[in-house]
């Protein structure tokens, strides 16, 4: 096998990732730092949030609609029906919105579930008694933050609602890292792998009997894609690029910055889901950046769409960081709540939401000091109602001269990292999993044995590749990696932000099979583990060896779940309930262009 040489980023883009977080942002720091108070007559933006009403009707419908038998089973609500049984009281938005342009604020836009208001920073003060400053680092764009809690009105704290958009958490950390330029020897054993080479080794279904078509599998990211990429990347391999469409979320961000985090999460994102599902209509959700309130607001614009079938995310920020001990004693644990009513909306409307699990194992947070890493997963990956991918390194069959990627190996060990270049002593690359400490453990795993009392992540893995730049030398064995194209250029990308968008993309081949939406697809995804487990169907590859730095996942007969690779990963015409479809075959030949 020719020897696989990488040429290295320059040295500015890969100073720009490195500071952005060394693997999905846990080297940063969790809190920006204020730098000065805001201007008073500062222009500013918020919005807010009321919460749903008759949320033990509405778990009850999530349950009925995702089990087979009942008569609400599959059958999903519009944004309308879903606002008139469960949304805010319209009387009280208009009770506050009315408060609001008294005191001077003006409301610009509704959605079903919040305000966005403007006005000034001196407003603000009088209004909620918070002082607003500038804070951020080299790696954060600059934003408007309270210190303390800002103190609502009495129409609000009636009404249960909240203020999004002056919290002093860090933003979302992208996930994706690039290797450099992709080797010229493509084709060997561990990769770097082409969208096709995967659907061969993970069995996905022909490309003559399911596309995606249909369906539309929408990327929630800050920044935009250049059509020369897609052209490019899907060129390659022969392919027309899938159809993108574009929704500015809040503005939007602004120009493409090819250097930046963002740019190579938004060419992974696009470039593999529309990969897997090539019919399949991409839709960019673009927000101006990744803090909360940005997040939130383009989660809630996808929902009330309610165009997009599947949603992937690839992005997160520990659950621990938002909690009173990471906050001088102020907990903002109601910011995941938030999002856990808003993708409970999406549920309902039979909207799936897959998210990367990170990329620091198990070890996934940075205690409360800064020093060292600690036991923690990620939001939005622990909320219950999205599926959460972890990754593992996959090797495939070589022969020289032939494309062929069949399944032969998967591992997930993680990867050491250089502590003289993060500053951590003991910061790991692998696969996220572990045990959430907000979240309860939903009805889905009582049906696979977790471990756990409380949600547990990654739901399923596929591959993420391994061994970045400044891991501790040498990697071990049978590493891999995916291919994109970045401005123009080939580079190898490893992270669990290719794993996420690759089964986005296979979810739309398994609703263009079942001609329906599939909502919470982990009630599938942990039904058809229960049934593997007892010896009827086999959807998964499991008994995968690895561990994440905190837990192990062993090669035993026994298979079943674990918190480094959840369920495992998919074999793929059997995962999307398609057994007897024609396999996809040798990349490029038209089974699987």
């Amino acid at each position: 096998m020719k020897p696989m040489s990488y040429r290295v980023l320059s040295p500015a883009i890969y100073a720009a990732l490195l500071t952005l977080g060394t693997v999905g942002g846990a080297t940063a720091q969790q809190r920006p730092q204020l730098v000065s108070a805001a201007e008073p007559q500062q222009a500013v933006g918020f919005d807010i949030y009321l919460p749903l009403q008759n949320t033990d009707k509405l778990d009850e419908l999530l349950a009925a609609q995702h089990t087979q038998g009942s008569p609400a089973y599959h059958q999903w609500l519009t944004p309308q029906e879903f606002q008139t049984r469960f949304g805010p009281n319209p009387a009280q938005f208009e009770k506050i919105a009315a408060e609001l342009r008294s005191q001077g604020f003006t409301v610009t836009a509704t959605t079903s579930r919040s305000l966005h208001v403007e006005g000034t920073t001196n407003l603000v003060k009088s209004a909620f008694h918070a002082d607003l400053w500038h804070a951020g680092t080299s790696a954060f764009k600059d934003r408007l933050v309270s210190p303390t809690p800002l103190a609502l009105s009495p129409a609000m704290i009636e009404a249960g609602a909240h203020i999004m958009g002056f919290a002093p958490q860090a933003q979302h950390h992208t996930f994706a890292r690039t290797l450099g330029a992709v080797p010229e020897n493509r084709y060997s054993a561990d990769g770097p792998y082409w969208f096709d080479d995967l659907k061969q080794a993970y069995y996905f279904p022909s490309y003559k009997a399911l596309t995606g078509h249909g369906r539309t599998i929408a990327v929630v990211i800050d920044s935009d894609v250049y059509d020369s990429d897609l052209s490019t990347f899907f060129g390659h391999e022969g392919l027309v690029p899938p159809l993108v469409i574009r929704v500015p979320v809040l503005g939007g961000p602004g120009a493409i910055d090819p250097s930046s985090s963002s740019a190579l999460e938004a060419a992974v994102d696009s470039q593999q889901s529309g990969g897997m599902a090539p019919g399949a209509t991409i839709a960019l959700y673009m927000p101006p950046d990744l803090t909360d309130n940005s997040v939130l607001a383009a989660y809630q614009t996808i929902i009330d769409d309610n165009k997009a079938d599947i949603v992937s995310s690839s992005f997160g920020l520990p659950e621990l960081y938002y909690t009173a001990a990471y906050n001088g004693g102020v907990d903002y644990t109601y910011i995941l709540h938030l999002f856990e009513e808003v993708f409970k909306q999406g549920n309902a409307q039979g909207i799936t939401f897959v998210v990367a699990s990170g990329d620091s194992g198990g070890l996934g947070a940075l205690d409360p000091t800064g020093t060292y890493m600690v036991a923690g997963i990620n939001h939005p990956a622990d909320d219950p109602h999205v599926t959460a991918v972890g990754g593992t390194n996959l090797v495939t069959t070589y022969t020289s001269g032939s494309l062929e990627s069949k399944y032969v190996s998967e591992n997930a060990y993680f990867d050491a990292l250089d502590p003289t270049q993060t500053g951590i002593p003991n910061l790991n690359f692998a696969g996220g999993g572990g045990k959430s400490v907000i979240f309860g453990k939903p009805l889905y795993q009582e049906l696979v044995h977790t471990g756990s009392s409380t949600r547990s992540i990654p739901d399923m893995s596929l591959h993420m590749g391994g061994c970045p730049l400044i891991a501790l030398m040498p990697c071990g064995p049978d590493r891999s990696a995916s291919v994109v194209a970045l401005d123009g250029a080939f580079y190898g990308v490893i992270g669990t932000s290719l794993s996420a968008p690759d089964l986005a993309g296979l979810l739309a081949l398994e609703e263009e099979h079942l001609h329906t939406r599939l909502g919470n697809v982990n009630y599938e995804i942990y039904g058809l583990s229960a049934l593997q487990h007892a010896g009827f169907y086999y959807s998964f590859h499991q008994n995968i060896p690895g561990n994440n730095g905190l837990y192990t996942s062993p090669a035993s007969k026994n298979g079943g779940y674990n918190l480094v690779l959840g369920n495992g990963t998919p074999i793929g015409v059997n995962f999307i309930l398609a057994p007897f479809t024609p396999v996809a075959g040798t990349p490029q030949t038209p089974t699987n262009p």
